[in-house]
């Protein structure tokens, strides 16, 4: 069995090597689902209850995660882990936005900004459109956007549709391949 060289520090949370990872789940890229291998290191009963069954389970804010050894893994951690050999130097970002999607083509690495960048639109979002809202004072649909923690203002229109193709445009040329428009 493979050596899982953890360090004598617990603090960090990317103790796991991709050669111990590998050898007690197969990963599926295609699907996105982890299953558990055959393990000479557990009891037979266990083996028998868990070899070959799906690993881990979702969580309250919708990923996927792996007990493994005791401690937590988000599964999209674990598959950038299991396909490049390496942890992610930040985050993963999903890129459909959807969190327990964790086949290896929409998943990519991601500074927080970036990350934040591919949000969805928010539930408390009354235009029905990302970056659009009603502006009291001049009765008119205001586009914005968020740059580097800042709301940059992009003009008043008079439909929310005309303000978040303003929108659009700010987010393709500022957000690049992370804006998403929906």
């Amino acid at each position: 069995m493979a050596d899982k060289t953890i360090p004598q520090s617990r603090a960090s949370r990317n103790d796991l090597t991709a050669a111990y990872v590998r050898s007690i789940l197969d990963y599926d890229p295609e699907t996105g689902w982890f299953r558990w291998k055959w393990r000479d290191d557990l009891r037979r009963c266990d083996n028998a209850r868990c070899a070959g069954n799906v690993a881990g389970a979702q969580d309250g804010n919708g990923y996927h995660r792996i007990r493994i050894d005791g401690r937590r893994y988000k599964a999209h951690r674990l598959a950038w882990l299991i396909v490049t050999g390496a942890w992610p130097a930040e985050q993963i970002d999903h890129r459909n936005g959807v969190r327990d999607d964790n086949r290896v083509a929409n998943l990519r690495e991601a500074t927080n900004r970036e990350n934040g960048r591919n949000g969805r639109l928010p539930r408390n979002n009354t235009s029905g459109f990302k970056g659009v809202s009603w502006h009291r004072q001049s009765r008119r649909w205001q586009a914005y956007i968020m740059i580097d923690y800042h709301i940059h203002h992009l003009g008043y229109f008079d439909t929310p549709e005309a303000a978040h193709a303003a929108y659009c445009v700010a987010s393709a040329r500022l957000h690049g391949a992370f804006g998403r428009i929906e």
